[in-house]
């Protein structure tokens, strides 16, 4: 057979067809030999191999969410962190999560304990964290750190404000302390008290269900501190914040009514857990000096200390305890106060201004 350019192709022989059959077959069986030792069926078809595979590397599924996805997520577990070192831990996982994690919306939706910080570990950053916090509309960090500058950084005017952004937004915490701060004049001397502003912002708090607020606001009522007085009317406060005592109790599970606080309906309740930030006022001045003649209010779960001399109310009776407000007396005569308060004679070492001072300010037991 002759080609296209005249040559022609050689004639094999049958010899020569012969060797080329076998030398293809035995090409074939060494291949099928070859891949039965990889496989146990020669005829199983390849698998095709991705391009990551191929190069050694995993695909990152992380890197395709979307932001939105996180901060969703960062937003349910900022509001359910039991405390800051979770939140924290979180941020330190990677660059991604850490940018996401100070978004504002994950920060204004954060819960109390995720701020819990404690005193000992108090520093510029925690500062910086708290306050990005409240900047990001989160009421309870504006109140931390409201009292935090109020009582221990003794930044009055920034930390009121503070508290009066969270009291705007109707927190019943905060209109109990902007009131605690008028009945006393903290910050100022004994002319800026304002009863009645105290008392206004006491019924607020009240209102919105707060019990230390209802039994200001009852005592207010009973002794006519800055209102009229109404005996009835405070008496029924006083029975509205012990029933919702005793309904917080019956409703926590993990309440037992074996603790010695005894409400005036003669049942056992637990005491109330203190906020975060009474207790890190408790912490902050359980090894520091308040100043010259300062005292601390003498119930353990309010953590206030006195902004001047004789500036809160001291028991009647014993003298030796006295209380930012009749809340907190009310709390501690039921806690411990009780048992301890035995009639002593006046105090001798008192000059005639410091008497003065305290016959406005003594309390008596409810």
């Amino acid at each position: 057979m002759r080609t296209r350019t005249g040559l022609s192709y050689p004639n094999l022989t049958a010899t020569t067809k012969t060797l080329c059959f076998s030398t293809k077959l035995r090409s074939f069986d060494t291949y099928c030999s070859h891949q039965s030792d990889k496989v146990d069926s020669p005829c199983r078809k390849r698998f095709k191999v991705s391009p990551e595979e191929y190069s050694g590397e995993t695909p990152d599924y992380f890197d395709a969410l979307p932001d939105d996805l996180l901060v969703c997520i960062l937003t349910k577990f900022a509001s359910s962190a039991s405390s800051p070192a979770h939140f924290i831990n979180l941020l330190l996982t990677c660059k991604r999560l850490r940018g996401l994690g100070l978004n504002s919306m994950v920060l204004s939706k954060a819960s109390p304990k995720t701020f819990a910080i404690k005193a000992l570990n108090w520093c510029d950053s925690a500062h910086k964290f708290l306050k990005l916090c409240s900047d990001s509309g989160n009421i309870e960090a504006s109140y931390t750190l409201g009292m935090i500058r109020f009582y221990c950084l003794q930044n009055r005017g920034s930390g009121a404000s503070l508290m009066a952004k969270a009291a705007i937004h109707s927190h019943a915490q905060a209109l109990y302390s902007l009131s605690v701060i008028q009945f006393n004049g903290s910050g100022g001397s004994k002319t800026d008290k304002d009863l009645r502003a105290g008392v206004a912002l006491c019924a607020r708090a009240a209102f919105l269900g707060h019990v230390d607020a209802l039994r200001e606001l009852g005592h207010c009522l009973q002794d006519g501190y800055g209102v009229r007085q109404n005996v009835a009317e405070g008496r029924r406060f006083l029975v509205q914040a012990n029933a919702r005592e005793l309904a917080a109790c019956l409703t926590c599970p993990s309440a037992s009514l074996t603790c010695s606080l005894l409400s005036d309906f003669g049942c056992n309740v637990p005491e109330q857990e203190p906020h975060p930030a009474s207790r890190f006022m408790t912490e902050w001045y359980s090894g520091r000096e308040i100043g010259p003649g300062l005292r601390m209010c003498s119930h353990v779960g309010c953590g206030r200390p006195e902004t001047r001399k004789h500036e809160f109310r001291r028991c009647s009776v014993c003298g030796k305890v006295n209380y930012c407000s009749r809340a907190c007396q009310a709390m501690d005569w039921k806690l411990s106060h009780k048992l301890t308060c035995a009639p002593m004679p006046r105090w001798p070492h008192l000059n005639a201004m410091d008497v003065d001072d305290y016959g406005e300010a003594e309390a008596g037991h409810s």
